[in-house]
């Protein structure tokens, strides 16, 4: 399919009057999350895509193709309006302010304690350059352990070597 101006779903064009905002989008996609009382596993089981991705796209950090964002919608019984919103190109920003939701705070304090010996450990095995958070992907398990349950991320993104001109 080309992309034509009736396909082609842009930032701007999602912000048009009568579309959805990513805000607004996530709302409903939650809302319709909580009546019918199932999980984002479920969910992304059911579309046929990764939980972290299908998570992500829902509260508006990734876009999904028309076809997955129908399925979403399909599954969540939700109007055409959050599928246009699910195919509408992120901004890719946050608020610089460090949240005080614990669970994201304690990702602020692990980079601020761990983020140099991360980037000089990658520098040492890769050389000079970064892993990528666009060719990466990331599982979340929960390993039983008898002293607490303990949290097991994996972060896995390509490592792209900083290029001399």
């Amino acid at each position: 399919m080309s992309a034509t101006a009736e396909h082609l779903v842009t930032p701007s064009s999602s912000l048009a009057k009568g579309r959805l905002s990513k805000e607004e989008m996530t709302e409903a996609i939650i809302a319709a999350k909580i009546d019918k009382q199932t999980t984002w596993q479920a969910i992304a089981d059911q579309v046929g895509v990764g939980v972290i991705w299908l998570t992500s796209v829902c509260f508006g950090k990734n876009s999904a193709s028309k076809d997955i964002a129908d399925k979403l919608c399909g599954v969540l019984d939700l109007d055409s309006q959050v599928s246009t919103a699910l195919q509408a190109f992120p901004h890719k920003s946050w608020n610089w302010s460090v949240p005080q939701d614990p669970v994201i705070y304690r990702f602020y304090e692990l980079v601020g304690v761990y983020g140099d010996t991360i980037k000089e450990v990658i520098h040492e095995k890769f050389g000079d350059g970064i892993m990528s958070a666009i060719d990466f992907s990331m599982e979340i398990e929960k390993e039983e352990n008898p002293a607490g349950d303990r949290v097991v991320l994996t972060l896995n993104g390509k490592f792209l070597p900083y290029k001399s001109w």
